[in-house]
């Protein structure tokens, strides 16, 4: 019997094939019993209009049977089967697709004849056939030192044995065989250099691939001889949403993602038209322990036709929702040569774009509808969404703003920021901010005096990032943000006014004090923003201190200072204190001047230049 040779420069496309295509080995249990799944569908399709096919639907099946002496796994299918030329043509031409040549064709053919129920959504021929390239099948020689294919086409009395070692070529001859179907063996390699691939024959290994990749494969997987098939067989997605409970889906999401608690809420809906699929999400209750850090990673499972392609396709989910999980099935995805890389193409993007609305829809159907829920959930993932406001330079602003939520120091509670502005007085022309580690700290600080005395509610930032955010917004409903901290509180002309006069009035007060702070400040002002308070600290700019403190933390931006301003009360005792230690004892103000500055330092949470000195000039006032 002659060996033939692979076509199309077969060693080296096999040898990429076996080396560099797929990334994990276990992939070939996967691709084979895709391949039985397909001549299964082939000949099932044909059992609709051609009467000479017999079989029921519940007669086919896949048996995949674990042989440690022999060192063998076998894949046995009763589907179509493939007679000589078969064999020749699918399996000796490397990348030839016998699944894409009967789709493009005589499933095109039989289209228009099949029953309602087989061309609903998800049960279409051109749907369900996942096979397309045609290089599934030699994944199994990452594991095998040999493989043969014994195989009799339907309707055929003589049967047929495909025999490979490799890149050496192949071999074909006439054999026996009972019935219709293919039967694949794979002689495993021997256990060496750290690979362990008689860990393929172990029942537990078997079945815990198939639960992966291949549970939703239509078709009963039986694992050496068992009365129970491994796989479920039937997706829960692919079900009607009427047929479902909330107990359903949240039953489905605690085994598939391994959480203990129900999740805050569930998407389930499908898509027809140019890119057609289902998505099935979730949005957790609590974040995983590292969600946070660099080890988490994003993505939806991503399936074809209920075969798991890949664990987490980072490319359905951006970055502001990664905390959802769930799973996309799709019969349109665009696979290249290997089915667990896919190509970065308009099909791919179009469903991200539809997931990311869906995703926004629900937590706007939340913040509306069961708002203890959506507060109770954002506690875990708003920070996710401040940080998509700020990222990209604000390129995601528009979708998230009415999602995130600051606490109201007015109604003592988290409010949105349209909220915020529907409940603005006449007259108010900023949305107000101030930046605090707590509420009650916030609720505090002499900058808010002014603006809350006047009947103007605040929004306290607590996170890091929350400025940033704003600072990158800017705006909402053509209302600016302002830092009740910041250069431009807002005042009116009155107010400018009267802070001019006073300022004018002490300006050689206001002068010596800062000569006095030196470069600790970059002026000295009369304030228009305190109420009870002799001194609070302000910056000038667009760095504000809140952001001095947040680079700071940072390896490289130890540096990098706000432009402080060093506001006082004229309308304090403290200042007329020092007004009149200007004309009696100007030594004695230079200690205030610097009591002051330190006071405000704290009040602010900024670090005390120099404590012992600070200490010193209390003792030197005691004494």
């Amino acid at each position: 019997m002659a060996r033939r040779q692979f076509k199309t420069e077969s060693k080296r496309i096999l040898d990429l094939m076996i080396n560099s295509v797929y990334t994990h080995k276990e992939i070939f249990l996967r691709e084979l019993i895709s391949n039985a799944s397909d001549a299964i569908d082939k000949l099932y399709f044909r059992s609709l209009t051609d009467d000479a096919v017999t079989l029921s639907k519940e007669e086919y099946r896949i048996d995949i049977t674990l042989d440690k002496e022999a060192r063998t796994l076998r894949v046995s299918d009763n589907g179509c089967g493939m007679d000589e030329a078969g064999l020749n043509e699918n399996l000796g031409v490397i990348a030839h697709s016998g699944t894409l040549q009967f789709s493009e064709q005589e499933l095109r053919e039989r289209a228009g004849n099949l029953p309602d129920d087989e061309t609903h959504a998800g049960h279409s021929p051109s749907v369900r056939l996942v096979g397309q390239f045609g290089v599934g099948f030699y994944s199994a020689f990452m594991v095998s030192k040999r493989v043969t294919v014994l195989s009799r086409a339907y309707g055929s009395e003589q049967a047929y044995l495909w025999e490979s070692e490799g890149v050496e070529g192949y071999s074909i001859k006439a054999a026996d065989k009972p019935s219709h179907g293919t039967e694949i063996t794979l002689y495993l390699k021997d256990d060496a250099d750290g690979e362990t691939y008689g860990e393929f024959l172990e029942a537990y290994r078997a079945q815990s691939l198939i639960k992966k990749y291949s549970d939703y494969i239509r078709y009963p997987i039986i694992l050496d001889g068992g009365e129970e098939p491994v796989n479920s067989m039937i997706p829960l997605w692919r079900k009607s949403k009427n047929e479902l409970s909330a107990d359903d889906y949240n039953g489905f999401y605690k085994s598939k993602f391994h959480d203990f608690t129900d999740p805050a809420f569930t998407v389930h809906y499908t898509v027809e038209g140019a890119v057609s699929y289902t998505a099935l999400l979730y949005g957790p209750s609590q974040a995983p322990f590292n969600f946070y850090s660099r080890d988490y990673e994003k993505g939806l499972q991503l399936y074809a036709n209920g075969v798991l392609i890949m664990d987490k396709c980072a490319e359905l989910l951006p970055d502001h929702f990664s905390f959802v999980r769930g799973l996309v099935d799709s019969p349109d995805l665009s696979l290249n040569i290997s089915r667990e890389m896919l190509q970065h193409d308009r099909q791919l993007k179009a469903m991200g774009k539809s997931i990311e609305k869906k995703i926004k829809g629900e937590l706007e159907r939340l913040l509306e509808h069961e708002r203890e829920k959506y507060e109770e959930f954002y506690k875990a993932f708003g920070l996710q969404l401040k940080y998509g406001l700020y990222s990209g330079y604000g390129q995601n602003a528009e979708l998230l703003k009415d999602l995130v939520l600051f606490h109201s120091l007015a109604e003592e509670k988290p409010v949105t920021i349209k909220e915020y502005v529907e409940k603005m007085p006449e007259g108010q022309q900023h949305i107000y901010y101030i930046c605090a580690e707590t509420p009650a700290k916030a609720a505090l600080l002499p900058q808010t005096e002014r603006v809350r005395g006047k009947g103007y509610d605040i929004l306290c930032l607590t996170e890091d990032v929350d400025e940033f955010a704003l600072k990158m917004l800017r705006a909402y409903d053509e209302k600016e943000f302002r830092s009740v901290s910041g250069e431009d509180v807002g005042l009116t002309d009155e107010e400018k006014e009267e802070q001019k006069t006073k300022s004018e009035e002490n300006k050689d007060l206001l002068a010596f004090i800062n000569e006095a702070l030196g470069d600790k400040v970059n002026g000295v002002t009369v304030s228009a923003r305190l109420g009870r308070h002799p001194v609070c600290l302000t910056s000038e700019g667009d760095l504000t201190i809140e952001m001095e403190k947040v680079l700071s933390q940072m390896p490289h931006g130890g540096d990098i200072k706000a432009k402080r301003v060093l506001e006082l009360n004229a309308n304090h005792a403290v200042f007329a204190a020092m007004r009149s230690l200007f004309v009696t004892d100007r030594e004695k103000l230079k200690v205030y001047a610097n009591l002051l500055y330190t006071q405000a330092l704290l009040i602010e949470g900024l670090p005390v230049d120099d404590p012992v000195s600070f200490s010193d000039d209390i003792c030197s006032l005691m004494v």
